[in-house]
């Protein structure tokens, strides 16, 4: 099981954006593309996405940018990663074989299943404020990596 570009640029960009909003009230998009190494582009279609649920907030103008809100403490993960990908992979075969269930299991189906049903329950008890109640100022260094 392995989660897009678009999870994790969303999910990098979100906990960038509440470590520095303490400093400013907004961010751009260019910033949080320079300092995470994400092309703005990309980048601006999945933060747009992520205002228009309400995650974040988005306020346009010369003076406006990305900025945190109430409700992105109470956001499960799993929100993120049906927004930006699908949580069709969690039902899918390890193998990609479309006709692997549990009345005709692939050969890891077993063993994968109780680890998927492990991972979902992570990603929807783990919220964005969870997140960020364990991240600090240096982990902004780790962000940036490509």
């Amino acid at each position: 099981m392995i989660f897009s570009k678009s999870f994790g640029y969303a999910l990098r960009s979100v906990l960038y954006i509440a470590l520095v909003c303490d400093e400013t009230p907004r961010v751009q998009i260019e910033e949080v593309a320079i300092a995470l190494h994400i092309p703005w582009h990309f980048l601006g279609k999945v933060m747009k996405q992520l205002a228009k649920e309400g995650i974040i907030d988005l306020v346009k103008g010369p003076f406006g940018g990305f900025s945190v809100n109430i409700k992105i403490n109470a956001t499960p993960l799993i929100k993120i990663i049906s927004l930006t990908d699908s949580t069709v992979q969690f039902n899918e075969c390890i193998l990609r074989l479309k006709k692997c269930n549990a009345a005709k299991p692939c050969p890891l189906h077993n063993q994968m299943e109780k680890n998927r049903k492990e991972l979902t329950d992570i990603f929807k008890v783990t919220t964005l404020g969870d997140l960020m109640k364990k991240t600090e100022k240096n982990l902004i260094g780790l962000f940036t990596l490509p």
